[in-house]
């Protein structure tokens, strides 16, 4: 069952899938692992973390768009918007890291960081989704969950002076229609829109594959205002 709770000080609505079998425990569980070695390597460096976050955020929907294209070519079958969905899932996340590569400017280190995680999560997450694809989604469901919790933390940062509004890079302002002023803040607000669609679809096919449904297009999400 998923809960909702409005964070003080945003309109933004966090929303949690209580792990429900033994698969949700070990996604989660794997999830937070993750967010504690975050925490004591990027602290406070929103822009550096998101850097990361997103090379990692990039890697699942073209796995699995690529694994749920060979699966609908063996069984012949249409995929009723599930490819188009996990692909787009990746080109949104592209534009993410392409984005704050901009902002955070990352040093030479952090760009091999960069390299070396997405080929250690991209082979993980790949046979992941090969053998457990319900797992795999709930994986991306929390570690969407926790990119909404730190882009909340972003903006409070920006909102209490301890990070810099900074102008809003064009990729940004071209990719999102955003106004030719749009700062920082601006950015933020559309990526954490962007996680909170891609948590709750992915949310979305992990149940569908835990019910046995055949592939579909996960209604659209909007996160709440």
């Amino acid at each position: 069952m998923a809960s909702e709770q409005k964070k003080p000080g945003t309109n933004q609505i966090q929303s949690h899938h209580e792990p429900a079998d033994f698969g949700d425990r070990i996604a989660f569980g794997f999830v937070r692992g993750l967010r504690f070695v975050a925490d004591r390597f990027f602290a406070k460096r929103y822009g550096h973390r998101a850097v990361v976050l997103e090379t990692v955020a990039a890697v699942p929907g073209m796995v699995g768009g690529l694994l749920q294209h060979l699966k609908a070519l063996r069984h012949i079958r249409d995929d009723e918007g599930w490819i188009r969905e996990l692909l787009d899932e990746a080109e949104n996340e592209r534009m993410h890291l392409m984005t704050f590569i901009q902002i955070a400017q990352p040093t030479a280190f952090e760009r091999f960081i960069v390299m070396t995680t997405q080929a250690v999560f991209y082979n993980f997450y790949f046979f992941l989704y090969l053998f457990a694809p319900k797992v795999a989604h709930r994986v991306v469901g929390y570690f969407e969950e926790e990119a909404v919790t730190s882009y909340t933390q972003y903006l409070d940062e920006i909102d209490t002076g301890g990070h810099e509004n900074v102008p809003a890079p064009q990729i940004a302002i071209d990719y999102w229609n955003l106004a030719a002023d749009a700062r920082l803040r601006d950015v933020i607000l559309v990526v954490r829109e962007d996680e909170a669609g891609h948590r709750d679809r992915n949310h979305h096919f992990a149940d569908a594959l835990k019910r046995g449904d055949p592939p579909m297009k996960a209604p659209d999400s909007q996160a709440a205002e």
